[in-house]
């Protein structure tokens, strides 16, 4: 199946959604990569604030280069998701409902995406400048720092992506 669907509407298609299925993604997103998802963790045990609401919020796993003349950003394609395994439960315990990146994931992450009724995307790897045309503005909202891998808040606009983990138990890497 396709589905059309806004961010900020993600959450009621969560139990829908099937492993397999496309979704073309427009709405709020914000980026996420190793070194943020380590201070948000952090943030979250010493009792501090997250750089963005974590209920309902959409992570893509990527690091966008410098805007060329005429785009939001420029190269924009997903990261290993492996990678932020070890955060990805509490985030998701935290109200998280969506990751996206490319790759297969723990079986604690796919434990935690069943039992918060999550979905995990994926968007194609190699791609990042095509990526990058569906996304329409950019903002660094917190770790400049971090340069390509700061926090920046998206704006997608028919991102298409592929369900890869459901909240039921399906996976497409384990079929």
């Amino acid at each position: 199946m396709e589905y059309r669907i806004d961010a900020s509407r993600l959450r009621e298609y969560t139990e829908k959604l099937k492993a397999g299925d496309r979704v073309i993604l427009s709405g709020k997103v914000f980026t996420s990569r190793d070194a943020a998802h380590k201070r948000i963790v952090e943030a979250l045990k010493n009792g501090g604030d997250t750089p963005y609401a974590l209920n309902n919020a959409v992570i893509y796993y990527a690091g966008p280069t410098p805007a060329p003349k005429g785009l939001a950003v420029g190269s924009c394609g997903p990261t290993t998701s492996g990678r932020m395994d070890v955060f990805t439960p509490l985030l998701l315990d935290k109200g998280v409902v969506a990751m996206i990146g490319k790759g297969e994931r723990s079986d604690e992450v796919c434990d935690a995406i069943i039992r918060n009724k999550a979905v995990y995307l994926c968007a194609v790897g190699g791609a990042g400048a095509l990526a990058s045309k569906c996304i329409t503005s950019c903002k660094v909202i917190a770790y400049d720092d971090l340069g390509c891998e700061s926090v920046k808040e998206l704006e997608f606009k028919y991102f298409p992506l592929t369900v890869a983990v459901d909240c039921h138990g399906g996976n497409v890497f384990k079929r």
